[in-house]
């Protein structure tokens, strides 16, 4: 099973949001509704940081959704390779975001290339729901923990264990 869904979308705060709708829409058509939360919040994410820090006027950013045996990759390219994205902490004003994405994520980096471009990405495992739990998407249906995934709070990023984000489940 190998699906993907790519799309050009301009560099503005509508498209980001609109990237976070396409997401959730194409997961759920797929059946990987169980997903949704994690992908949204990823892609959010993304998406802004593209839309804020990598914006080059007339060049769009590229949102790519990939599902393969394991798991669902999700790509935010944009045209502004020499700008990586670097993880927050404390009180600054940026990259505080990829904290969020750092503790959802099982995976995330960044890929540069090819000139003047990169590609920061993100994976979730693929969980099956147990049989008899289809994946509807419905509160309370989520097989996946992503609070920390699993971290104990002296492993979770410095600025979740400061108090630096604050996040509500």
């Amino acid at each position: 099973m190998n699906e993907k869904f790519t799309v050009l979308l301009s560099p503005t705060p509508r498209a980001a949001r609109l990237a976070r709708l396409l997401v959730t829409e194409q997961l759920r058509s797929w059946g990987h509704a169980y997903l949704l939360d994690e992908a949204a919040h990823i892609v959010a994410e993304l998406a802004a940081n593209a839309v804020t820090h990598a914006r080059v006027p007339g060049r769009d950013f590229r949102l790519g959704l990939y599902v393969t045996e394991g798991a669902i990759r999700i790509e935010v390219t944009d045209a502004r390779g020499e700008c990586m994205p670097q993880v927050g902490c404390g009180e600054g004003e940026s990259g505080r975001g990829l904290i969020l994405v750092e503790a959802i994520a099982d995976r995330w980096g960044v890929d540069e290339g090819p000139l003047p471009r990169k590609t920061v990405w993100a994976e979730l495992d693929l969980v099956r729901p147990a049989p008899g739990n289809p994946s509807s998407g419905t509160p309370g249906t989520n097989p996946k923990d992503t609070s920390l995934r699993g971290k104990e709070p002296d492993q979770a990023h410095p600025a979740l264990r400061a108090g630096g984000v604050h996040s509500q489940r």
